[in-house]
């Protein structure tokens, strides 16, 4: 039988990088004379990505930038948030045991996320968190992405396993629903970037933290 494929998101799952996103934005909302924003005024758009996230900022300071210029803002956000990794981004507490306990039982991990493959593996590299995924793939390794379930199915296969045997662990509704696509288990965690309840995206099981994430969890979840 396929070892079971453990699929994590990574901005809000996998790791916390809220603080180095929000260092990057407000470079570049300083750099054009805005006013900085905070952890919680950015909220649930740390998990939308650069440009979404320097949109959010203008419309806080009652500003607007047109397209050309939104271009440039998120190329110097990129830039920086790059040159910066990997800052303060860090495990969620509890997730180093969490994959120790997996990797003991024989699953692989992998990462599917949104975030571009070669940040994801940059931010990874910075954490010597590399070696412990068979496959890190990002929303510009194939044509689709989360929610499309292919994202998800095309990470699987990379990895080596089976869909049949695959997990999928997120923060968001992208992460649930590609799991409801491409007809895996999911599990949703609460404390991501998400502005709506985990609970309304229909996983498969909600864990409060990564204590909950064992293999014999992994196994329940497959057995159904």
């Amino acid at each position: 039988m396929t070892a079971p494929t453990i699929l994590f998101d990574l901005d809000g799952t996998l790791l916390s990088t809220a603080p180095d996103l929000l260092a990057s934005l407000n470079f570049v909302l300083e750099s054009e004379g805005l006013r900085t924003l905070t952890e919680n005024e950015v909220g649930h758009q740390f998990g939308q990505g650069a440009r979404a996230m320097i949109m959010h900022g203008y419309r806080h300071n009652a500003a607007m930038a047109d397209e050309n210029r939104l271009a440039a803002m998120t190329e110097r956000f990129v830039r920086h948030y790059a040159d910066n990794m990997p800052g303060q981004s860090a495990l969620f507490p509890g997730l180093a045991e969490a994959m120790d306990r997996l990797d003991g039982a024989g699953m692989t991990l992998a990462v599917c996320t949104n975030k571009r493959e070669d940040l994801a593996r940059t931010l990874l590299e910075g954490l010597s968190l590399t070696h412990r995924f068979a496959a890190i793939c990002g929303g510009d390794t194939f044509p689709v992405r989360k929610p499309d379930g292919k994202h998800l199915l095309m990470t699987i296969e990379r990895a080596g396993g089976d869909p049949a045997r695959a997990v999928m662990i997120g923060d968001s509704s992208s992460d649930i629903l590609g799991a409801k696509d491409a007809n895996i288990a999911s599990i949703a965690v609460p404390f991501g970037y998400t502005d709506q309840p985990v609970e309304s995206f229909g996983p498969d099981r909600v864990i409060a933290n990564y204590a909950e994430l064992t293999p014999e969890l992994i196994e329940g979840l497959l057995a159904r």
